[in-house]
């Protein structure tokens, strides 16, 4: 893939990047090695005031970025602008507690005195995909730089500018140079990288094949890596579910950034009692969705982020359609616009060997599902090879109880909407990867967890 700024509502190349060369790359990693020395060794009081300053940025430039985001990858101008308020939001909360959760913890044991200190690694190397350009990026790089290491970022190729203004974002801060830096290079890249000596671990968000990729490297040069993978993720609503605020909440989980979050609700699991009352609300709400020009303020859905995904989402559906599903509304781009839209779609009756009922659909189309009971929901929710996120609606505790302990996922929410938090780890089984991101246990992925004993 180029790396381009390629206008996913209208298909107008914006601007083009030429990869870096190699020689850039390998300075480029030994400033990101000599910066590590000195700035392991700063206060985490230092690191704070640039972290702050950094959320500071943020939230006085928010218009830009969104607007940057929205061009570069299509979603609303609106969510753009959360999504850079959320980074402030990570900014503050690693600035606040990455002093108590980089703290030594005391052990009792036979020494005079022995604890655990956690000291960071070095170089990170982050490898993020297009969907949060910013919000993916700042979630590993605000714990990693104030745990004392420093972030290089291999950005998707379609969101470069997204990427280049992250790294002035930390430079403005005030961090030292080399702290933070952006990689304008292809996927081909990676594995050199990856397996220079100066890298010592590795982040990915993205696809399943690109995890994969990555961890092959990493682990032929015995390199940590964190992997968050792709999601199909259950939203479950029994007989005694408060059927109207799931409803609401649906849409909105389904059709989040145009519908292309790992996170977001894809098989909508519904007992049988409140199955037609569910689907004929989802029908109607989804019909009503404005689908358009990210850049206005009605819109709800934009663009998918490359023709390429589109192309692949049709395909999706209509080998769906042709296995038996049925189609409840939508099943088709929206062909009067010259851009990548794809109108809202649900598609039910998926018979049991279909496809789709193991494959992640990366855009707005949700599969509904029809159960007798909680077993037949719990088997169906487990029964897909990813385990990132699950949503499960009732006001009864045993089946609240159930689900928290059943649900074979990183994350279970209860009459809520599946999403990250800096107060929560965030992560997934299964094929959905392995890791986590966020809070104290996000800090400590990319640690030294050192034992000390001394008598």
């Amino acid at each position: 893939m180029a790396i381009a700024t390629i206008n996913p509502a209208t298909g107008e190349t914006l601007k083009t990047f030429e990869p870096i060369a190699d020689e850039v790359i390998e300075a480029k990693l030994e400033l990101a090695q000599q910066a590590f020395k000195k700035y392991r060794q700063l206060p985490f009081e230092q690191r704070a005031l640039w972290m702050q300053k950094a959320a500071d940025i943020l939230e006085r430039d928010r218009e830009i970025y969104a607007e940057m985001m929205t061009l570069e990858m299509g979603k609303t101008l609106k969510s753009a602008i959360g999504e850079v308020e959320k980074c402030a939001l990570v900014c503050r909360y690693y600035a606040k507690n990455a002093a108590q959760f980089m703290a030594d913890v005391p052990a009792t044991t036979d020494a005079s005195s022995s604890f655990v200190r956690y000291q960071p690694l070095g170089p990170i190397l982050a490898v993020m995909p297009w969907n949060f350009p910013f919000w993916q990026v700042f979630r590993f790089a605000a714990p990693a730089l104030m745990a004392g290491n420093v972030g290089l970022l291999k950005h998707a190729s379609n969101v470069p500018q997204c990427a280049l203004k992250i790294e002035e974002i930390f430079t403005l801060a005030g961090f030292p140079e080399g702290v933070f830096q952006t990689l304008l290079v292809g996927a081909d890249k990676v594995a050199d990288i990856v397996a220079d000596d100066r890298i010592k671990a590795a982040t990915l968000t993205g696809s399943e094949p690109a995890g994969e990729s990555l961890a092959a490297n990493a682990g032929k040069n015995l390199k940590k890596v964190v992997l968050e993978l792709g999601g199909s993720d259950p939203f479950i609503v029994m007989s005694s579910a408060d059927v109207a605020a799931a409803l609401s909440t649906a849409v909105t989980s389904r059709m989040l950034n145009n519908g292309q979050s790992c996170i977001a609700a894809k098989r909508f699991i519904l007992a049988e009692e409140i199955a037609d009352e569910f689907i004929t609300g989802f029908v109607e709400k989804l019909e009503q969705l404005k689908v358009g020009d990210p850049m206005l303020p009605e819109t709800d859905i934009g663009p998918l982020a490359t023709p390429a995904i589109l192309k692949d989402l049709d395909n999706q559906v209509q080998t769906c359609i042709q296995s038996g599903a049925k189609l409840l509304t939508g099943g088709r781009p929206l062909s009067e616009n010259a851009g990548n839209f794809y109108l809202p779609t649900i598609l039910a009756d998926i018979p049991p060997n279909a496809s789709a009922r193991q494959e992640e659909f990366f855009g707005p189309v949700a599969l509904v599902f029809r159960v007798a009971d909680m077993d037949e929901a719990i088997a169906l929710a487990n029964s897909t090879s990813f385990g990132l996120g699950a949503s499960a609606w009732t006001t009864v505790n045993s089946e609240s109880d159930r689900f928290i302990s059943e649900l074979e996922a990183g994350a279970v929410f209860i009459n809520g909407l599946v999403k990250s938090d800096p107060r929560l780890p965030f992560g997934g089984i299964k094929r959905s990867g392995y890791g986590r991101e966020l809070s104290i246990q996000g800090m400590h992925e990319f640690v030294n967890i050192k034992t000390v004993w001394v008598k």
